[in-house]
């Protein structure tokens, strides 16, 4: 088994406790890595560190920041097998998908890289003749990072990347079910030869996790979560009236429209649902269906669904693997028995499945309701639930009636019905005749309890900036 350290001030430190976060490999169950928890003192030593290299790092010209960026991409590319089977140790993924995941973040560190020159302020006509008013934008800081389970290497750059690129410095908190990739990545730092304190890498239980949060030094909190760790970075926030950015739950609707090629949408809904078992924000979990291809395309979605394979994607990547723990698969089975009890109708899946690994299949379900707990709630599991629409103004409703708004999909052959959608449509993001993405060119920022502020593209970078407007007579 092996043993990850904390990266703190640019080395990896020893131990300061006997306490430990044991990581298991979901598929199999066993302990894979042995990972040091941090104390409260190591997590006020890296703020400590992070805000004193903010200093000199600010200073840096943003394209030497970017130098150091690319640097990163380099050794993350380079690094992308170590990576990678770390990874998919600790998440379930084929070792092909998680060492493609380093490789996207070496790609979003090398986009952001490249905002270098592209940080810019305003010019703004005063009021008074012999007078300039110039609004520019600087670093927030120091930057608390919170990095989710599912996809933990992109995620964690594409938070790290626009913080650094624009002045700031990190504190990265990883996981603890996902946890020691994040440790490949610190090698990647070290390769690329940041200053000591410029990113900090900590393994941590949440009551060192609020002792980070809330050190008067961290200026800006950064989660990708649950609407839950959402409200209690808030809290956090309140404490030095930090800037929340928080990417949060999802619930993903898809419109079916009749008008377009029932075959390949079936096919293209069940791959992007049970990609990685439905543990991705914006993966599609209630599908709106009309009324006159309903059953037909019912019929398409269970033959696909039914095809699904599950069991352990490092013997054979074909299938669909694990969620990532015990109590993540007894969530989404209670909420799928709870809709079977509610009225619910089970097509396929839906049964705990025997033998070791936190396996569950693709389900469907079809007479669900818009007031069911499997049609308003996130599963965060390979489940399709499904209801019929007579026409495009019910369906936009009933997609809009929820707490959520991160992402949204429709299939359509019109264009005015495309355009309809996207101008009624409750949702940070609308995908047309596609499945979600997420291009790091875009912006991805939900409405509603989907979050605050976003990540990608030049309004994520701009995320990790706060404004100074300079008066100037003359």
């Amino acid at each position: 088994m092996r043993t990850e350290r904390n990266y703190v001030n640019g080395r990896f430190a020893d131990a300061q406790s006997d306490a430990v976060i044991v990581v298991h490999n979901p598929a199999t169950e066993a302990p894979f890595a042995r990972v040091s928890a941090a104390t409260a003192d190591e997590a006020v030593a890296a703020v400590e560190a992070a805000a004193a290299a903010q200093k000199p790092w600010r200073k840096l010209p943003s394209t030497e920041r970017a130098a150091y960026l690319h640097k990163l991409a380099d050794a993350l590319t380079a690094r992308a097998p170590e990576i990678g089977a770390a990874l998919a140790q600790e998440s379930g993924k084929s070792l092909e998908d998680a060492s493609n995941e380093a490789i996207y973040a070496g790609q979003i560190t090398r986009y952001h890289a490249e905002w270098a020159r592209r940080i810019e302020g305003e010019v703004i006509p005063s009021d008074t003749p012999d007078e300039n008013l110039f609004l520019q934008r600087d670093p927030i800081g120091v930057v608390a990072c919170l990095i989710p389970f599912n996809y933990p290497v992109y995620t964690l750059l594409r938070k790290i990347a626009p913080a650094l690129i624009t002045g700031n410095t990190v504190v990265v908190r990883p996981s603890n079910n996902t946890p020691v990739s994040a440790f490949e990545i610190a090698k990647a730092v070290e390769d690329a030869g940041f200053p000591p304190g410029v990113v900090n890498i900590l393994a941590m239980d949440h009551a060192t996790a609020e002792v980070l949060c809330t050190h008067a030094a961290v200026g800006m909190i950064t989660l990708t979560g649950s609407v839950n760790a959402g409200r209690k970075v808030l809290d956090y926030c309140k404490v030095n009236i930090a800037k929340p950015s928080l990417e949060l739950g999802g619930k993903t609707p898809a419109i079916v429209e009749p008008d377009t090629d029932l075959e390949a949408v079936a096919a293209a809904l069940v791959a992007a649902k049970v990609a990685h078992c439905g543990q991705r924000c914006t993966a599609i979990e209630r599908v709106y269906v009309h009324e006159s291809v309903h059953d037909r395309f019912v019929a398409l979605l269970k033959e696909q669904m039914a095809a699904v394979r599950i069991g352990d994607r490092a013997v054979d990547p074909s299938c669909m693997g694990p969620q990532v723990s015990a109590s993540a698969r007894a969530g989404i089975h209670a909420m799928v028995e709870g809709a079977i009890a509610d009225g619910a109708t089970l097509e396929t899946g839906g049964k705990l499945p025997d033998g070791p690994g936190f396996f569950y299949p693709a389900t469907l379900l079809t007479n669900c309701r818009q007031d069911m707990e499997i049609v308003q709630e996130e599963t965060f599991g390979p489940i399709l639930a499904v209801l019929r629409y007579s026409n495009i103004d019910e369906a936009i409703a009933l997609a809009n009636d929820h707490q959520f708004g991160l992402a949204s999909v429709l299939y359509t052959e019109n264009y005015r019905t495309a355009l309809k959608v996207a101008n009624a449509i409750e949702a940070g993001e609308l995908y047309v005749n596609r499945t979600p993405a997420d291009p790091y060119q875009g912006y991805h920022a939900g409405w509603k309890r989907s979050g605050l502020g976003g990540d990608d593209g030049k309004h994520g970078m701009l995320e990790f900036t706060q404004t100074r407007l300079v008066v100037m007579k003359y």
